[in-house]
């Protein structure tokens, strides 16, 4: 499990990185053609969440965080198909700008999540030892 936790966090790191530049590069009417690129690192970025979420429900201390971020992993996604449809017009930005925030938040999420479960993994095997 420590293995799935460790690459669920580097994917959700080198991902994470990768969709907000290219969301950036979007917002700035940039690179637009790549925008099949971000849906499906979104989609992988989402997969690397659940990676986090599902270990992180066997774990009674971590449980609620798992839930949040097996909730939040929805939002990410739904948020970013939506938003084409979303306030068109001079103030779409304000979804663009909630569709990085809810992202940001996600990497967030996930990284306390996978932190709370190294932690308990690093303290499981100094209970046998010490028993």
């Amino acid at each position: 499990m420590k293995y799935i936790v460790v690459i669920a966090r580097l994917l959700l790191s080198l991902l994470g990185i990768a969709l907000v530049v290219l969301g950036i590069l979007f917002w700035t009417g940039h690179a637009l053609s790549l925008l099949p690129l971000h849906m499906m690192l979104g989609g992988l970025f989402v997969i690397s969440l659940w990676a986090l979420a599902i270990p992180g429900l066997f774990s009674r201390d971590s449980r609620p965080l798992a839930l949040v971020v097996l909730i939040w992993s929805l939002i990410v996604p739904v948020l970013g198909a939506a938003q084409v449809r979303l306030l068109p017009g001079a103030d779409h930005w304000l979804i663009q700008a909630a569709h990085l925030l809810v992202g940001l938040i996600a990497i967030g999420l996930g990284h306390s999540l996978a932190g709370r479960i190294g932690r308990r993994s690093a303290v499981a095997p100094a209970v046998a030892e010490s028993a």
